[in-house]
């Protein structure tokens, strides 16, 4: 069953709001967010259902790599990090469009701030 908001918020509009979020981050940060890209994926797969402290809950979003903080100058070159954010969980979740470009937001930011070496409980999301 497809709800009324995934009628309404398709693919490409989910990936506006994502690119949205990290252009309104202040310069300072975007500066240094060598190496990262954002992808937004329909759903999870097994590998990220798996990281999940809450197996009951959805999974909005993952950061996959290597936080900066942990980085060391010998480390060999690496593949992009990626913060992927899930638009089936984010549009199952939310109330309304509104709701779900507020979910968007939120959840790149999370996912970045896993990226900057932040864990969950450190963050306020």
């Amino acid at each position: 069953m497809q709800s009324s908001i995934e009628m309404h918020l398709s693919f490409s509009e989910f990936e506006r709001i994502a690119d949205e979020a990290l252009q309104s981050l202040p310069a300072h940060f975007v500066a240094l967010m060598e190496n990262v890209v954002i992808v937004v994926e329909e759903e999870p797969n097994e590998e990220d259902l798996g990281a999940m402290s809450d197996p009951e809950g959805e999974l909005l979003g993952i950061y996959r790599g290597v936080p900066r903080p942990l980085r060391t100058h010998d480390m060999l070159p690496l593949l992009p990090d990626q913060i992927a954010i899930f638009r089936g969980p984010i549009l199952r979740t939310s109330r309304n469009a509104q709701a779900a470009q507020r979910q968007i937001r939120e959840t790149v930011l999370h996912e970045l701030g896993h990226f900057f070496g932040l864990s969950d409980r450190e963050m306020i999301y």
